[in-house]
Parts: C-alpha cells; sequence; structure tokens
C-alpha cells in the first residue's frame, strides 16, 4: 500500500522546476528514507509465524493506494514547482527547526516501537509460541501504539517544515486512519490481557 507514495513522488518531483534545488533535494532525501522504512525495510524485518496469511481486504489496499499516491503526487508538485519559499535560508527558519526536530522525534518513535514489537517473537518463531505478547518499553511505556503516535508526529513534523497544504492533508488522512485503529488496538489488548498495564494509554501519554 505504501508503494505508489515514493514512485509518484519520484516521478512528479523530478519533472519539477525546483528539482535540482537545495532544499527540494534534501525533502526528497527525507521522502525516500521514510518510506524505505515504512514501505520496505520493517516489512522485510517482521517474524511472522509460519503459516499466517495477510488479513487485509482489498478495497483496503486499493483505498491505501489512492491516498499515498495523492499523498506522493500533491507533495511532490508542491516542493518541486509551488513551495517559493523553499530556498537555503529556509533551513535557518524557525519552521524548518522545529517540524525537523518534531519530524525526527517521530521517526525514531515509529522505527523504535516497530523493532520491540519484532522482538517480541524469535527470528524463526516457534508454532508453540505465543502469537502475541504485551511490548514493553520505550513509548510503550507510555501508550499501547507508539508507532501510529510517531507517524502522526512525522507527518505533522512535515507539515510544519514544508509549510504547505500538502502537509497538512497526509496529516489529517494519518490521523483519520490510525486514531480509531489506536483506540481498537487499545481496547484490544485490555480485552486479551488481565494484567494489561493500567495506565498506559491508547495514543496520547497521559491523556488518550
Amino acid at each position: 500500500m505504501e508503494l505508489p507514495a515514493p514512485l509518484v513522488f519520484l516521478i512528479v518531483f523530478f519533472q519539477g522546476q525546483n528539482s535540482d534545488q537545495l532544499v527540494p533535494m534534501i525533502f526528497l532525501g527525507i521522502w525516500i528514507i521514510h518510506y524505505s522504512n515504512r514501505g520496505f525495510i520493517n516489512p522485510l524485518l517482521m517474524r511472522v509465524h509460519k503459516g499466517s496469511k495477510a488479513s487485509f481486504n482489498i478495497s483496503v489496499v486499493i483505498f491505501g493506494w489512492i491516498a499515498t499516491a495523492a499523498h506522493g503526487f500533491f507533495s511532490a508538485d508542491f516542493i518541486a514547482n509551488h513551495a517559493k519559499h523553499l530556498t537555503p535560508e529556509w533551513l535557518t527558519d524557525p519552521r524548518f527547526i522545529v517540524g525537523i526536530i518534531i519530524y525526527a522525534i517521530g521517526f525514531m518513535l515509529n522505527v523504535h516501537s516497530d523493532a520491540v514489537v519484532r522482538n517480541l517473537r524469535s527470528k524463526v518463531p516457534n508454532p508453540n509460541e505465543p502469537r502475541y505478547k504485551v511490548p514493553y518499553g520505550g513509548g510503550y511505556r507510555f501508550v499501547s501504539s507508539p508507532s501510529y503516535l510517531g507517524e502522526m508526529l512525522s507527518w505533522l513534523g512535515f507539515a510544519i517544515f514544508t509549510w504547505s497544504l500538502a502537509g497538512v492533508f497526509i496529516l489529517l488522512v494519518t490521523m483519520a486512519n490510525l486514531v480509531p485503529r489506536a483506540l481498537a488496538t487499545h481496547r484490544w489488548y485490555q480485552k486479551q490481557f488481565e494484567d494489561y498495564p493500567q495506565n498506559r494509554k491508547a495514543l496520547v501519554p497521559y491523556l488518550i
């Protein structure tokens, strides 16, 4: 589902009039790193029980393709064609600095949270091994879905450091997708595990 975002972004970006400029090239690098992790590295590192089958409905996949393709198009078109403010001076602008810090925190939280869940299983899962376990450490000290929180923080940072409506668009789409999933995941954990940490929230530490 993630594949259209990097593909569409690359195609549109390199057709843009500002594609050879410093700041757009930096944003291209951030984009590729983000989607390399999200769409390729993390899925390939997942540890799956033998015989497990995919659970995604085809309609979910199609919606994902449409959303990520639109995300890639709008972002690349804005960065490479319309963002007149993305000059080298932008790298010292408070909006860029604050945005990139928020993005980095979200990205690191995402990567670490994925690693925590992955390491709950052995590299070659035993058929007798419990399929689901309660994760601990890192963001899991505070919330049930720190990877979702990290993803939303990343796109909040992106919206700020690009200062774009394209960034706001993907932030809203991401929230609409992940907030309900985080709440459902939290309820599932509480139902499945009697000793689930009572002070752990669903998505936002100490609040939700």
